[in-house]
């Protein structure tokens, strides 16, 4: 089988289609490509020739331009359903049966079919039709409400929660859940990944916390995250930043015993939460003393709990990262994330950036039966495209 250079990988064999989608459906289609699936993206035509927008996200893909509201491009889309293992869709609930593109049609056609839903706010619910962003679901899901300072605004952790967290790597999860159902049953099914509903089960320790009296509801000084002394981003000298997550005593002990504060009898209260505000200071005046990466020199080996805070940049360069080539380099200088997680048996191949928007169409769609001049007939329609990126 094609796979558009991943011959590699743990699911190695598996065919996807990618209907389109923003954010979080790609980010699910590049996990499975990124471990050997033959992932379609299905592109509008009007974009074809040109190239993709996110190398990153969009990488390790064959692309196809189809325009799946025309109904003779739904139903090639549906041919192409019909030889797939899996189906990813991240349109409003509704959408996809419009375009007689749906579950209930897919599988009927398909029984072994995985069809996988990525919403914001799920399939039904008082606002399943409401648009949104990774923002406002964290808003409904009482993620938001819990980071940030006592006393601040609610801080958004990028996207990488709802959408990313939450949603793609949920699905992604489904999916190959479904998959591993599928072979063992011969029957396929829907796999629906709502936003809120990912965020809310990544809250599982907090809530634990919170049951237990240890986490006080919303940004509250007795929250430790952020706010203990021993968990907390500490600015040096110079504006860098360092990161203290010494939780345990043991640790604790050993950013104390570095900082010279191992006999002062404040800092001997580490649990005491009345304690935290001046224990705090304490400490911040300290770092504020050397720079950021006197600091990382000076707890470098210490098993302190106690590291520097990088950029993008130069965690990417940092030794740890590139012993274990977490970020790698295509031959346009981008930084990718490397596959994650790795496979001992199945290691995945190095990421494929995108191809040019319907690259692919001429190729996958001749794989399917189609003749020269049906597409070429479709082609003047504009009902596919293709063309070599600009």
């Amino acid at each position: 089988m094609h796979t558009n250079g991943h011959s590699a990988g743990v699911l190695a064999g598996i065919r996807v289609i990618e209907l389109g989608g923003v954010g979080p459906g790609p980010y699910c289609g590049m996990l499975l490509a990124d471990h050997g699936a033959d992932v379609i993206r299905v592109d509008v035509p009007d974009f074809a020739g040109k190239r993709s927008r996110q190398p990153i996200l969009h990488r390790g893909r064959r692309s196809v331009a189809i325009d799946l509201k025309d109904p003779a491009g739904a139903q090639v889309a549906r041919r192409l359903i019909d030889g797939a293992d899996a189906v990813i869709e991240g349109f409003r609930p509704g959408v996809t049966e419009r375009l007689g593109l749906g579950p209930d049609e897919c599988l009927a056609r398909n029984p072994r079919l995985v069809y996988g839903r990525m919403t914001g706010w799920g399939q039904e619910g008082p606002l399943a039709d409401s648009p949104g962003h990774d923002i406002n679901y964290l808003a409904i899901a009482g993620v938001l409400d819990q980071i940030g300072q006592p006393g601040g605004e609610p801080v958004a952790p990028l996207n990488v929660a709802a959408d990313m967290g939450g949603g793609g790597m949920m699905l992604a999860f489904g999916m190959a859940a479904a998959l591993l159902a599928a072979a063992r049953t011969g029957a396929g099914q829907v796999v629906e990944a709502a936003m809120t509903d990912g965020s809310i089960s990544l809250m599982a320790l907090i809530l634990d916390q919170l049951a237990s009296g240890a986490w006080t509801d919303g940004r509250h000084p007795g929250n430790f995250i952020g706010n203990a002394p021993y968990y907390h981003v500490y600015q040096c000298a110079g504006g860098g930043y360092m990161a203290a997550g010494c939780a345990e005593a043991k640790f604790y002990a050993q950013m104390l015993r570095v900082l010279g504060l191992g006999d002062d009898p404040l800092m001997s209260r580490q649990y005491d939460k009345a304690a935290w505000p001046a224990m705090t200071a304490r400490v911040a005046a300290v770092f504020a003393t050397r720079t950021r990466d006197e600091w990382a020199e000076a707890f470098s080996g210490q098993e302190a709990c106690v590291t520097p805070v990088l950029s993008i940049a130069e965690a990417a360069s940092h030794p740890h990262n590139a012993k274990r080539g977490s970020y790698v380099t295509d031959a346009a200088g981008r930084l990718h994330p490397a596959p994650a997680p790795r496979f001992g048996a199945a290691p995945a191949a190095g990421p494929v950036p995108a191809a040019a928007i319907g690259a692919h169409t001429r190729e996958v769609l001749t794989e399917l039966g189609l003749s020269g001049g049906e597409l070429d007939d479709l082609r003047g329609r504009n009902v596919i495209g293709w063309g070599d990126a600009p």
